[in-house]
């Protein structure tokens, strides 16, 4: 191949006037640019590979996320009834599977302390100056057991506060633990201060009047003490437990919001119903995992039709072995055993759900197979839908995490570490052609300007030679 420089230097020619930088510049990129552009062309099939596949990847993952997410939301979970619903609403925690029935009499709900103090004139009033301590604790009759695992809450009050000052006060100070409000009523304006549920949320008021001597007596702090011992009607609610049996079973709850129950069931008690036990039950819902496998399928699809479109012949990722891994796990998807400790009989693979491949290897959903799990074994097909190691979700949420595995040579994951450790290597090597094209063109660039000073000085010498000739011709 012939010198590209010299080709330039022939076409410009020498002597005076040739543009010596231009010719640098055009001498060095035309060494240096072809490697450049090669470098810069697989650069570019490069970032395509990358992103082929981080795509895949990732729409692996969010379709692995969408699941669990499902599977959590609930909507997979066997359906509760109840026989008497004034009773209580029944729920279950996300991913967990209730099953079987429960009978459930509720004698007592929850209910929180309610403390109406005396009145004031109007809610402007001030309320004197002092420390209103209140204490926690069990109130039982006339007798307050405190709670000394709790601290005492202590609320300053200045000269000018009010009564509503003081209820603000009290409803931030306490961090939840009580409520206070400011009620305006025919007697006047009077203190609503109400606790959390359970029987050992109960509160004592305690003032230290700043007074001397204090007195029990609109605008003096003392006037709002308050113990069950002293109560003049005052309280209007005591704290105090719920009160239940589940299978008759004696059980008590500080909150009407039951947790902790078999089989993650969660009851909202609303109402008692002693000597009446209702009947609690749950039952698979076969349309919902319908729906779900039916969207399973039609996202399985999705994936595939991007490494189709990805890893085919001459496509992008055609020779990458991550894609062909992944082409080669979902093409044995449908048999894998989701469910190990399944027992014999009980379904355990996504075949069973229904799932199947087609010869060009996407999926279809075999409804009359899934129909057939879902009549024969419908507490088996719902318990392959957990958020637990196995079972659907596990089954492809291990797939998504194994393609994302940047240590494996025959991930997705290996392979996106591969193509950027490449980019990294073709960039150092780009970044050298600057540095010897730079250099190339200096080292040019002063053997030219030399060059020309020398063809300066001849050209002078020329025309020197010239004006002596000429004055010894006349």
């Amino acid at each position: 191949m012939d010198n590209p420089g010299a080709s330039i230097l022939s076409a410009l020619g020498g002597g005076s006037g040739v543009n010596f930088i231009q010719l640098a510049e055009d001498l060095s990129e035309a060494t240096y640019g072809f490697q450049r552009d090669r470098l810069q062309s697989q650069a570019e099939d490069l970032e395509a590979r990358i992103s082929a596949a981080a795509l895949i990847r990732s729409s692996l993952s969010d379709f692995a996320a969408a699941l669990g997410d499902r599977i959590r939301s609930g909507d997979l979970a066997p359906r509760a009834s109840i026989g008497n619903p004034s009773v209580a609403r029944v729920s279950s925690t996300p991913g967990v599977s209730p099953s079987g029935s429960f009978s459930l009499e509720v004698t007592q709900l929850a209910a929180a302390q309610t403390l109406v103090t005396q009145s004031y004139s109007s809610a402007e009033d001030t309320v004197g100056e002092g420390t209103l301590t209140i204490r926690f604790g069990t109130v039982d009759g006339a007798s307050f057991s405190e709670d000394t695992t709790r601290t005492a809450l202590d609320i300053a009050v200045g000269p000018d506060d009010t009564l509503t000052d003081l209820a603000g006060r009290i409803t931030s100070q306490s961090e939840g633990a009580l409520t206070a409000y400011v009620a305006q009523g025919t007697g006047g304006a009077q203190l609503v201060i109400k606790g959390e549920e359970g029987a050992a949320n109960g509160f004592v008021l305690e003032p230290a009047s700043a007074a001397s001597p204090p007195a029990s007596v609109p605008g003096d702090l003392e006037y709002l003490a308050w113990s069950p011992a002293g109560d003049a009607g005052e309280l209007r609610a005591t704290a105090r437990n719920a009160e239940y049996e589940l299978d008759t079973v004696a059980r008590s709850s500080a909150s009407n919001r039951v947790t902790g129950l078999p089989g993650g069931m969660t009851l909202d008690l609303t109402a008692t119903n002693p000597g009446a036990p209702t009947t609690i039950s749950f039952s698979n819902d076969p349309g919902a995992i319908t729906s779900v496998m039916s969207d399973f399928t039609v996202a399985l699809n999705d994936i595939v039709a991007l490494l189709d479109e990805n890893s085919g012949i001459d496509s992008t990722l055609g020779t990458d072995s991550g894609a062909r891994e992944l082409r080669q796990d979902l093409q044995g998807l449908t048999n894998r055993v989701v469910m190990p400790n399944a027992a014999a009989g009980e379904p355990s693979t996504l075949a069973d759900l229904g799932l199947s491949i087609n010869r060009d290897g996407t999926f279809s959903l075999d409804t009359a197979r899934l129909a057939t799990t879902l009549e024969s074994n419908p507490d088996g097909a719902a318990a392959m839908f957990t958020t637990g190691v196995f079972g659907v979700f596990g089954t492809m949420d291990k797939l998504a995490r194994e393609t994302s595995l940047s240590t494996d040579p025959t991930s997705l994951g290996g392979s996106l570490t591969r193509f950027e450790r490449l980019v990294e290597r073709n960039e150092e090597r780009l970044a050298r052609i600057d540095e010897q094209q730079a250099a190339l063109r200096d080292r040019l660039t002063r053997s030219f300007v030399r060059s020309e000073s020398q063809i300066a000085a001849s050209q002078s010498t020329l025309s020197f030679l010239r004006q002596q000739f000429e004055l010894s011709g006349n």
